[in-house]
């Protein structure tokens, strides 16, 4: 086996939490400082509704407080943003979206449309390929 351990550094992006309507979760600026790559992992618990959709959106700036934002160009991306969301159906589900642009900073939004139910949601920003390693 491979050593990842040493290699990857986890940020959270949207804390575990349970939505119950339509407000977009909006995630925490991830700095990709010192690091070459950067892949958000999205988790799903239970989706208690029937016809709740999810969509995502990544936006990229230079600034540390996102000013002058702009959603993320389809070629700066690994995978896609509708690939990255997903549905009511799609109970303990995980999804994944690469950023392979030359920005800064980063932050992912999920936007639920038609949830009335209990929707346990969560992200992670994955940085690896560190200029420096190995990693704390």
């Amino acid at each position: 086996m491979r050593d990842t351990y040493h290699n990857l550094k986890f940020v959270p992006a949207i804390a575990p939490v349970t939505i119950t309507d339509n407000t977009p979760l909006v995630g925490a600026i991830v700095s990709n400082a010192g690091f070459q790559a950067l892949t958000y992992a999205i988790q799903t618990g239970v989706l208690a509704d029937v016809d709740a959709t999810f969509v995502a959106l990544l936006e990229e700036s230079d600034a540390a407080d996102l000013s002058g934002s702009n959603p993320v160009a389809d070629s700066d991306m690994l995978g896609t943003e509708l690939l990255a969301g997903f549905t009511f159906a799609d109970d303990t589900a995980t999804r994944k979206l690469g950023y392979i642009g030359n920005k800064l900073y980063t932050r992912l939004t999920i936007t639920p449309t038609g949830n009335t139910g209990s929707a346990p949601i969560s992200a992670m920003a994955v940085l690896s390929h560190a200029n420096v390693r190995p990693m704390a």
